[in-house]
């Protein structure tokens, strides 16, 4: 049986092993693929492990082998996944396995906007602090957070992560979800409708998945309802903000800081309006990275395939 990886690269660059597949197929692993090389590299391959690159209906059709599509992400929308149903194969994700190294990813972003840390950090080795004329210095406003209150929008398994962190600082927290569960309540959060969160967060997290519904939810007219003020954070999915309405609230004020790990399209583009925004964090989409993660997430996938090939498919998203 012959297994193909069609971009294995940033799930493991290297400091992982592949050998879970090796032991259930032939395995073939290319860092990269581009598009006009999809279905010449999956050719007779009865399974296809990929993160993002895409797996169309038309690739199907070429490759007619192919059995089973392993997901090496939790979001699977890079694969057709009816044209995989009406072929009957099967099409796996990884639904949980970077709950822990997204929490702390948000509660990072958060501190560097309170803290500057690295700002300060390379001032220091600039020599900025030997040749001060006091004993310390600080180029921005040192935030403390005990005390204060986080709305996290979406409260499944990272948002309950994040809150957990963010109470062991002293935060308030306030959830907003669609789906309610009330043994959370008992570990010290408190729900709300959105409009009470967005008008009494001090920062927001958000935690959603990407639904028609949460698309753009961050726009001019919530942003208008928010504290002055407000920090926003976002390791979640970027199209979960209006892009432009964010830059042009940063740049008045009225949001103080955004903390962000996505963007609408990513890579980002040299024009969103975000880069030139001030106050605005936004790293490369590394939330889910850490090597524990990834390890995780490694295990899984192989734990699919293996289920897949004893008959008994586990995680599948098109049944």
């Amino acid at each position: 049986m012959k297994i193909v990886v069609l971009d294995g690269y940033t799930e493991n660059p290297g400091d992982l092993s592949w050998g879970g597949f090796e032991a259930l197929g032939e395995l073939t692993v290319y860092n990269r693929t581009k598009a006009e090389e999809i279905a010449g590299r999956i050719g007779d391959a009865e399974i296809v492990i990929t993160n993002k690159t895409p797996i169309s209906s038309a690739t199907m059709e070429k490759c007619p082998n192919i059995r089973y599509i392993g997901v090496l992400a939790t979001g699977y929308n890079v694969v057709d996944t009816e044209a995989a149903r009406k072929r009957d194969i099967a099409v796996s994700n990884i639904p949980t396995y970077g709950t822990d190294a997204v929490g702390q990813f948000a509660i990072a972003l958060l501190l560097e906007i309170c803290h500057h840390i690295g700002h300060h950090s390379m001032e220091v080795r600039r020599g900025r602090w030997e040749n001060n004329p006091d004993w310390c210095f600080w180029d921005y406003p040192l935030i403390e957070l005990a005390g204060k209150t986080m709305g996290v929008i979406g409260f499944g398994r990272i948002g309950r992560t994040t809150a957990r962190i963010a109470q062991s600082m002293g935060m308030k927290v306030l959830a907003y979800d669609e789906y309610r569960n009330p043994d959370f309540e008992k570990e010290g959060c408190r729900y709300a409708e959105l409009s009470e969160l967005l008008a009494e967060s001090d920062v927001i997290a958000l935690h959603c998945p990407l639904f028609p519904s949460t698309e753009g939810m961050i726009n001019k007219e919530t942003i208008a309802k928010m504290k002055d003020g407000v920090i926003i954070l976002n390791n979640s999915r970027g199209a979960l903000i209006k892009e432009q309405d964010l830059a042009e609230a940063l740049a008045s004020g009225k949001v103080y800081a955004a903390g962000l790990d996505v963007v609408s399209t990513e890579p980002i583009k040299e024009d969103n309006p975000l880069l030139s925004a001030p106050n605005c964090f936004i790293t490369p989409h590394i939330s889910w990275a850490p090597r524990e993660s990834r390890k995780r997430l490694m295990d899984i996938a192989v734990h699919n395939l293996k289920a897949f090939l004893e008959g008994e498919p586990v995680n599948i998203v098109n049944k």
